[in-house]
């Protein structure tokens, strides 16, 4: 769900696109006021996910209709913000608001399994997902900033080149399945076992947490450009829009490793 919209918002082509159609006046693009629309979408999120921990148990199929839910959403929001750039603050709420909520439910999905089999997580497996997100962030950022990775064109052709090979393998694991055969390093099912393919499938989700952190140092660099550029302040929400993608993808690949490890190594009770 993630991997079909990261990050399509931000590339260089639809940025450009995109600001050329919004509408310009006094004031311009600052990263400050991206960083404030960025934050507000995430505490949104938060606060979606929250909500959809006491919804799903109450009412466990709610998981199901909200991962299906937030897939529409995702699909229809990258068309509708690059169809139509000045929809980027509703889409971005709107987005918010729904992955916030899958992501709240997953994760008490994930924590209930681990609870059941009395692996023990400090903290909880979202609050270790969440430092990890924190801790990339901040480890992006520095590269960024050092220049040790500038997010130019090649790296963004390379790291598409990664991301659409990620798709395509998570696409044949899909369809596979809905043909009755699991691809158990890719599934949680075979989260527990102690066998080589779920170091496997924890290498393949590090590989793709690290590739997700990666396009974060394409959002800061677009997100620079776009500033140095004298956009308009009402590409702010586009640029935060594409930012909470990222980060959106970011943080699933988190949950799914804290809970692969909690499930192979964790100590029980």
């Amino acid at each position: 769900m993630q991997l079909a919209s990261t990050n399509p918002i931000l590339a260089d082509s639809a940025l450009h696109g995109a600001i050329s159609q919004l509408n310009t006046g006094a004031a311009n693009c600052t990263v400050n006021g991206v960083i404030n629309k960025t934050i507000g979408c995430v505490l949104l999120a938060a606060l979606s996910g929250a909500v959809a921990v006491p919804t799903a148990k109450a009412f466990p199929s709610a998981i199901w209709i909200a991962f299906f839910v937030s897939l529409g959403v995702s699909i229809f929001s990258i068309f509708a913000v690059r169809g139509s750039p000045r929809m980027a603050a509703t889409v971005a709420v709107l987005y918010s608001a729904a992955q916030g909520f899958m992501l709240g439910a997953l994760g008490m999905m994930l924590q209930s399994i681990l609870d059941a089999q009395q692996i023990v997580v400090p903290g909880g497996i979202a609050l270790q997902a969440f430092i990890i997100v924190f801790g990339l962030m901040l480890a992006m950022l520095t590269l960024f900033r050092m220049g040790l990775i500038t997010g130019g064109k090649m790296f963004q052709a390379g790291l598409s080149m990664v991301t659409l090979g990620i798709f395509f393998m998570f696409l044949i694991a899909l369809v596979m399945s809905l043909f009755g055969a699991q691809v158990g390093f890719l599934s949680f099912a075979g989260a527990g076992d102690q066998s080589t393919m779920a170091l496997v499938g924890l290498g393949i989700n590090a590989v793709v947490l690290i590739v997700a952190a990666l396009w974060l140092i394409v959002d800061f660099r677009q997100i620079e450009d776009a500033v140095a550029a004298n956009a308009p302040a009402s590409a702010e929400w586009y640029l935060a829009f594409g930012l909470v993608v990222t980060l959106a993808w970011v943080y699933l690949e988190a949950l799914k490793l804290v809970f692969r490890i909690a499930m192979m190594f964790g100590n029980r009770k």
